[in-house]
């Protein structure tokens, strides 16, 4: 049995879950997600609790039951609570802004680079060398942030580059003179 996949959802108050051919709704105070999922899967709500038990022990249906319930987990948090990834910049002259809705970086590049986030994900910029990506669905989240981390990944040599908040860079011995 999948560790991740037999644990059950706890349905927070002020949120609405619907499950229509396994096609399920997630309603909360931040916003709304809907996703389906497949058909071999059996997804109950009762008593504010959300459950998805798998038909067999094939590894097909084992391979989709984690999943499954993880993704419907992540619905429902980014509903409640929403969820956030931190960039920074390191490296001389790089730095962020934002102009309207778009994100302008300038790193090392002859001209700035400009990004323009997706509907439903907010880029804030709290100093001009951090840069905050919100949202409901953790998976436009990551992908706008790894989009973003795309345009100048950290160097190993002197590290500098766009990386996560926390990410480590390992660092590389430059060439030594004889």
């Amino acid at each position: 049995m999948s560790r991740v996949g037999k644990k059950p959802i706890e349905i927070p108050a002020g949120v609405t879950i619907t499950n229509d051919n396994n096609t399920v709704t997630v309603k909360g105070p931040k916003g709304e997600l809907t996703r389906t999922f497949s058909q071999d899967m059996a997804i109950t709500i009762e008593e504010n609790v959300l459950t998805v038990v798998r038909p067999s022990e094939s590894k097909e249906h084992r391979t989709i039951h984690g999943t499954t319930r993880a993704l419907l987990n992540n619905m429902v948090e980014g509903v409640t609570k929403g969820f956030e990834r931190g960039l920074e910049l390191i490296g001389v002259g790089y730095r962020a802004s934002k102009q309207g809705n778009k994100l302008v970086l300038n790193v090392g590049y002859s001209h700035p680079v400009e990004i323009t986030p997706e509907e439903g994900i907010e880029v804030e910029v709290p100093t001009n060398t951090k840069i905050l990506i919100k949202g409901i669905n953790k998976e436009r989240v990551g992908a706008l942030a790894a989009n973003i981390r795309d345009v100048r990944p950290p160097e190993p040599y002197k590290g500098k580059g766009i990386r996560y908040e926390g990410e480590h860079v390992r660092r590389k011995e430059g060439k030594t003179a004889k």
